[in-house]
């Protein structure tokens, strides 16, 4: 466990230093364009508005997905020293640096490339690089995307099995996830499972396929775990609580009314995706009850 968050407290540092300094570089020295900031697709005006509107939310999915890992730290809450404290801070801290980051990224592109030269490109931070920096910049930008991804994926990896984890210790079925290995601490069984389940999703379809199904499941599970702010809150008046939920309810229901009306324009854009991210959630969904009925049986 020490040696596996020390890697990532590493190559997340790198990350971070390698985006700050390309987006620096490529308002200092990189051949970009301010007019490209206010190019309008040609496009957007021939489309429809309902077409605008399925096209803009199958787009937020995409942009959702890349603030989707803002609650993993809550995946470790049990492990912190002083959670009511660490927690909180590290959420808050966490989504500000990377919506910051975000934004000045993706400006860069747009600085780099403008809407018609990323239209429809997959790899926009390859593109724009080769128009700010050339070919010697687009090695070291891709060199900086990889260990970007590469970071994310170590960051889920150490985060994603406490969930698996957590799963083992509520119900005594599946016990055999809640176990550790005594050398390393590590949750070695939860760690293959997610990996099993990883490698399958993989194999199923295309990126831009993974990336809507799983944008929109994860959105999916945010609302649900917001929703239960407002359940608990009604259910449980008296309950001990120790986090704070800043402007409630209104953040909550605003959190919940962008993210249903997303989702609802999502299925209308891309049904597959989003129906099979809605199937993932009711399998889930019937997996849980039956355990819980289980678990209340015995």
């Amino acid at each position: 466990v020490k040696g596996g968050i020390g890697f990532n407290d590493a190559i997340t540092a790198f990350k971070v230093g390698g985006i700050v300094l390309i987006i620096a570089a490529a308002f200092i020295v990189g051949r970009g364009s301010l007019s490209n900031l206010t190019e309008v697709a040609p496009q957007f005006y021939s489309m429809s508005s309902p077409d605008r509107m399925s096209a803009f939310a199958t787009s937020l999915i995409f942009v959702s997905f890349c603030y989707l890992g803002w609650n993993g730290s809550a995946y470790m809450a049990a492990e912190m020293k002083d959670p009511q404290r660490v927690l909180p801070r590290s959420l808050l801290i966490g989504t500000v640096v990377v919506t910051v980051l975000y934004f000045l990224l993706n400006l860069m592109y747009f600085y780099g490339a403008g809407v018609s030269g990323l239209a429809g490109q997959l790899e926009v931070g390859l593109v724009a690089s080769e128009n700010l920096f050339g070919n010697v910049g687009v090695t070291l930008v891709t060199l900086v995307l990889c260990v970007s991804i590469f970071a994310s994926a170590s960051a889920m990896t150490i985060a994603g099995p406490r969930v698996y984890y957590a799963f083992g210790h509520d119900f005594p079925l599946l016990g055999w996830l809640s176990k550790s290995s005594p050398k390393t601490g590590s949750p070695w069984p939860a760690l293959v499972l997610q990996g099993v389940i990883i490698s399958c999703i993989i194999l199923s379809g295309t990126v831009n396929q993974i990336l809507q199904y799983a944008g929109f499941t994860l959105t999916l599970f945010a609302s649900i775990a917001v929703s239960c702010v407002i359940v608990l809150r009604i259910r449980k008046p008296d309950m001990e609580r120790p986090f704070k939920t800043w402007g409630y309810p209104v953040t909550p229901l605003l959190f919940l009314t962008v993210s249903a009306w997303t989702m609802v324009w999502a299925i209308r854009g891309r049904p597959v995706e989003s129906l099979l991210g809605l199937a993932t959630a009711a399998i889930g969904g019937a997996i849980f009850y039956g355990l819980s009925l289980r678990a209340r049986a015995r």
